[in-house]
């Protein structure tokens, strides 16, 4: 499996369990020259299971930018290099986009390796729309930034996919219930293809609570996935007039911020008002 430019792979993996591998993905694992992997350790896991002994560098957050001048080098001598993360298709919330953008940038080839995504995975068994969805990763790790973050998304009409941790699953909870309408349908997957898979339906309202009794429901890796949206009545205000009433509330009193909403939008003044003082509330 070599070439006189070299090849990068971007190889999915299993996210849980480990027969969910592609036939092919197992093939260029094993010819492959090199693997960097997020972390050595998880990926010997994978290798063992199906015997492979292809040879591993490590290439995570912390080191990547240093390791791709090598990583580089190692393509350009015509050798090939397979990407994989700890668990889903490399990239998506995931090591990788510095060497992926420079292989690029010199005309490397880069073939990937289709499989396992755990936002699709949950996504796919939801039951919530899927003609339109936007991925978002993982949420803001402090709270004021994560509540800026999700009032910027509670008017978008396409169904809304984040990961999170089990260390901020409570708080990323009751930041969405302070932020979002409170009867919008939310979906908790956590631990998927795993022996403790769930994905839990429930009204954003009513998670943090549902997460509070329950002890075992705050471990793992979790995939969020809130409903969008409805398109706006015709006595609500359009998540553009909406913005930029939110943009005047920032600068000025509220009795002006509406006038002004008012004069530039054209919108009528009672729906600004109240979401107005809805904007207040939320951010008291």
């Amino acid at each position: 499996m070599s070439s006189a430019t070299g090849i990068l792979y971007v190889v999915a993996t299993p996210i849980g369990h480990l027969e969910d591998i592609t036939l092919r993905a197992l093939d260029v694992l094993r010819q492959v020259d090199l693997i960097a992997a997020e972390d050595t350790r998880h990926c010997r896991t994978l290798l063992t299971r199906y015997d492979i002994s292809t040879a591993t560098t490590s290439l995570h957050q912390h080191n990547e930018r240093a390791k791709t001048p090598a990583l580089l080098n190692h393509l350009r001598q015509g050798r090939t290099l397979a990407l994989v993360s700890d668990a889903g298709t490399p990239l998506i919330s995931d090591p990788g986009y510095p060497l992926i953008s420079a292989a690029l940038a010199e005309s490397i080839r880069v073939i990937p390796i289709p499989g396992p995504c755990a936002a699709i995975t949950a996504l796919s068994a939801a039951g919530l729309p899927t003609d339109r969805f936007a991925f978002e990763g993982f949420p803001p790790r402090q709270a004021a930034a994560r509540r800026r973050f999700f009032e910027t998304l509670r008017d978008e009409p396409r169904t809304l996919v984040f990961y999170e941790s089990s260390h901020r699953i409570e708080a990323c909870l009751q930041d969405l219930a302070a932020t979002f309408p409170p009867k919008r349908r939310l979906v908790l997957a956590k631990e998927l293809t795993k022996v403790h898979e769930s994905l839990i339906s429930s009204r954003i309202q009513d998670a943090p609570a549902m997460l509070e009794r329950s002890a075992d429901l705050k471990k793992g890796e979790f995939v969020l996935i809130v409903e969008g949206a409805p398109p706006p009545k015709g006595d609500e205000v359009s998540p553009e007039h909406r913005r930029i009433l939110h943009l005047l509330l920032a600068e000025c009193s509220l009795k002006t911020a509406v006038s002004l909403a008012e004069k530039i939008t054209g919108a009528r003044k009672k729906p600004l008002y109240a979401e107005a003082l809805s904007w207040q509330e939320r951010n008291s």
